[in-house]
């Protein structure tokens, strides 16, 4: 069975093993009788990854632009290319012209350099955790670090911020309260063993009502060095998240150092930035740590790319004009309800996501299909033969909504393939009912 030429042409792109599992699945459904003998090598040829990896992309419906579980920001045809060129040998540290060695990463640091110009400074580390543990590590270790308590957020996954810095053998000096911190609080606490303060931007949730904060200004004028965790990745400031803060503006403000994370609003790769003076960056960058957190060739490249090249994809979802959108959904309800389909496009809120504009609502337009598709759009039958893209959607009042503002315009034909293969593949009650209301108009939902 293996010598099939096109198991034989597989093994050169796949390996082996999965072309072997591939024919052992194919053997083990024509011993139960549910495919013929004859067609084992068809079946096998069929079942194949198209690549050596379990990563299955997905089209994000959920309205999440940022969606963590979903690998947070799609990069840009500009960084896959920039991926691509970069995937075998590549002049990553080595100087083409004078053939010796070379600054690491030159060119997406000095594109960094060039999107932050209040940074003296910058550096790149592989998430934007590491960028506060090479921090905390390099200035504070034995010392303390001044933060509010009403910063001290868990990041994700069980981790907490203040666990995460005393792992660095800092201590934290916690002051003021859950909703209320003033300027004399971070005064008050101000010793010879301060190291920083730290100024963190709340991720995923708002604090309300009777509440008070010092600015980065009012930090940076008690004369200790201040630290700022802007956490989400916006470099510079936005006109649609005015009040999320910016690398630029807190740098500009009086922090000493701002780190950030790529792939989050920037819209990159996984990547924690450091951006700031030059005297506090250098330390941070030739602290032994800085080695093992160092990132590599291909987050470099797509880096650049992101910084150099159009506007990646979150960007675009976040600039997507609403009518565009609501066009966009009315126009794929159509045609799915014209195939039989309880399809019909409706308002929806989408959201940033990945800690950034906590509590913003994003308006869009989503289709709402039976719920009953949400598990054969996520991996049913056609998503495992690789001939749709698995849709990840959310469930909202007994109904599945597939929102468009994280979806590619170019992507609606892909988004309507699949949820018809899904509609095939399911229950017959997930048929459009017989009223011709079946198809509503975005603004009455």
């Amino acid at each position: 069975m293996l010598a099939d030429p096109r198991l034989v042409a597989a093994r050169e792109q796949l390996g082996p093993a999965l072309v072997k599992a591939a024919v052992a699945r194919a053997q083990d459904l024509a011993r139960s009788g549910a495919i013929s003998p004859a067609s084992v090598a068809d079946s096998a040829a069929a079942s194949l990854p198209p690549i050596a990896a379990s990563l299955t992309p997905v089209i994000n419906a959920t309205g999440v632009l940022v969606h963590t579980n979903l690998g947070r920001a799609p990069l840009s045809a500009a960084a896959r290319d920039a991926v691509r060129a970069a995937a075998g040998y590549t002049d990553v540290e080595f100087d083409l012209a004078s053939g010796r060695r070379s600054r690491r990463g030159a060119g997406a640091l000095d594109a960094l350099a060039r999107a932050v110009p209040a940074a003296g400074a910058v550096h790149a580390v592989n998430n934007n955790a590491a960028a506060l543990v090479l921090a905390a590590t390099a200035l504070a270790a034995g010392r303390e670090i001044i933060v509010s308590r009403g910063e001290l957020i868990e990041i994700g996954d069980g981790f907490r911020l203040p666990d995460l810095l005393q792992s660095t053998g800092a201590r934290i000096r916690e002051v003021g309260t859950t909703n209320r911190t003033t300027l004399g609080d971070y005064q008050q606490a101000i010793g010879a063993d301060t190291a920083f303060i730290l100024k963190v931007h709340p991720s995923n949730y708002l604090i309300e009502g009777f509440t008070a904060s010092a600015s980065v200004g009012e930090l940076a004028g008690l004369g200790v060095l201040v630290v700022g965790d802007i956490g989400s990745g916006l470099l510079s400031p936005s006109p649609v998240l005015p009040d999320e803060p910016d690398a630029d503006s807190w740098l500009r403000a009086g922090a000493a150092l701002v780190t950030a994370s790529g792939d989050k609003l920037l819209g990159g790769p996984q990547a924690g930035l450091l951006l700031g003076r030059p005297d506090t960056v250098t330390r941070l960058a030739r602290h032994p740590l800085a080695r093992a957190l160092r990132v590599d060739k291909l987050t470099l490249a797509a880096l650049e790319a992101t910084l150099t090249g159009p506007a990646p994809p979150v960007t675009q979802a976040l600039a997507a004009a609403l009518p565009s959108i609501r066009e966009r959904a009315e126009i794929l309800a159509e045609r799915l309800a014209s195939e039989g389909i309880d399809c019909r496009a409706v308002s929806a809120d989408a959201a940033v996501g990945g800690g950034g504009g906590p509590g913003v609502k994003l308006p869009s337009a989503a289709l709402s299909l039976p719920d009953q598709l949400a598990p054969e759009l996520r991996s049913g039958t056609a998503v495992h033969r690789g001939d749709v893209p698995a849709v990840v959607g959310r469930i909202e009042g007994g109904r599945l909504l597939l929102d468009l503002r994280a979806v590619a315009p170019a992507d609606d034909e892909r988004l309507a393939a699949a949820v018809l293969a899904a509609a095939q593949g399911g229950a017959p009650s997930l048929a459009a009912p017989a009223s011709a209301d079946s198809v509503a108009a975005p603004g009455r939902d």
